[in-house]
């Protein structure tokens, strides 16, 4: 507990007790005084105990101590529709990396087991993510829940995962910290993956019009050239399930980290520029339609968040003038160059 957040239990009582002086230990706050006269401690108790903390009273020698600490923070409950899904994600993953290793999941139930190097490296990513959002709304008191991972019969296993902030952002900084947190943890956990997917990976001949070809961002093409120095022009890569995992989480990364809407990305770009990220997001949604020429998958998603989002303007939030720090710059700093090193102008094609 905090000196502020300790000042702020005694505003509520002040016109029952009166403070001579105040003290802390490791592990909570202490205010010594009186109980106003005509008051009782009686109704100083019964006002405490409605506050968001620990309090005792003790009377010592005439004089009220009060004693507060942070309340115990209750254990941890999953909700049974987080756990369904997540379970049956796991499942959807392990039956599309199966299918990926060579396995016939749906006719040799014991080829599912194939399928969860990919199933793990999919869910660590995407769970990194999620928790990287939903720890730091957490920290700053945001009401938040925990991730929704979405099972689908997609060649991935899923749609990815989100969590649901159910209170207001109070400030710029706690809606920078949310917005980043996810896209910053989830490529921390992507790039060694990448690189151990990369070194399980084989080389191939390539042949004109045989399956489908995955675009590379500035970061794929140095992983590459460090684990394959000199490819040849008609090689390429035969990504493992574990790279792929990490190509995917990439891509993931990248796409939240466009500055629009309600994207981690538009978290961002609100937090640091306030009502003119309309105009980023703007420009970056059109810029959506010519990439489209340059592969349809662009217009896909420029449709989806329509469809989800319905605007590329993030929502106002509480306090937008309060300063940034250099910390909260670096930040937004750090996800743009994540951004830039991740964008991969052709994702599929083939």
């Amino acid at each position: 507990m905090t000196e502020k957040e300790f000042r702020v239990i005694l505003s509520e009582v002040d016109e029952l007790f009166s403070v001579k002086k105040i003290g802390f230990t490791k592990t909570s706050w202490m205010a010594v005084g009186n109980i106003y006269h005509g008051k009782t401690i009686q109704e100083l108790k019964e006002r405490v105990d409605n506050l968001p903390a620990n309090v005792e009273l003790t009377d010592k020698n005439g004089q009220v101590w009060l004693t507060a600490k942070e309340k115990d923070k209750p254990l941890l409950v999953i909700p049974t529709t987080n756990l369904i899904l997540f379970l049956i994600t796991i499942l959807t993953t392990m039956l599309a990396g199966s299918v990926m290793e060579g396995g016939h999941p749906f006719t040799h139930l014991s080829d599912i087991g194939k399928g969860f190097p990919f199933s793990f490296t999919l869910m660590l990513i995407l769970g990194f993510h999620e928790f990287g959002h939903y720890y730091y709304a957490r920290k700053h008191n945001v009401d938040v829940t925990l991730p929704y991972f979405i099972p689908a019969p997609t060649f991935i296993g899923t749609l990815g995962a989100f969590i649901k902030i159910k209170s207001p952002i109070q400030n710029r900084k706690a809606l920078l910290d949310i917005g980043a947190a996810g896209p910053i943890a989830g490529f921390i956990i992507a790039i060694p993956v990448l690189f151990i997917g990369l070194s399980m990976s084989q080389i191939v001949q390539i042949e004109p019009g045989q399956g489908i070809i995955l675009g590379d961002s500035i970061l794929m093409k140095v992983a590459t050239s460090l684990i394959f120095p000199g490819l040849a022009e008609n090689e390429d890569i035969m990504l493992s399930s574990v790279a792929f995992a990490g190509w995917i989480g990439l891509l993931v990364t990248m796409l939240n980290l466009l500055p629009i809407g309600q994207l981690d990305g538009g978290h961002i770009a609100y937090a640091m520029l306030g009502e003119k990220q309309q105009h980023l997001a703007k420009f970056a949604f059109l810029a959506l339609l010519p990439l489209s020429l340059l592969s349809l998958n662009w217009l896909f998603w420029a449709f989806l968040i329509l469809l989800l989002m319905r605007t590329v303007k993030h929502p106002p939030i509480l306090d937008i003038d309060s300063p940034l720090t250099r910390r909260e710059k670096v930040i937004a700093l750090s996800c743009l160059v994540i951004f830039i090193v991740c964008f991969i102008p052709v994702p599929f094609s083939g």
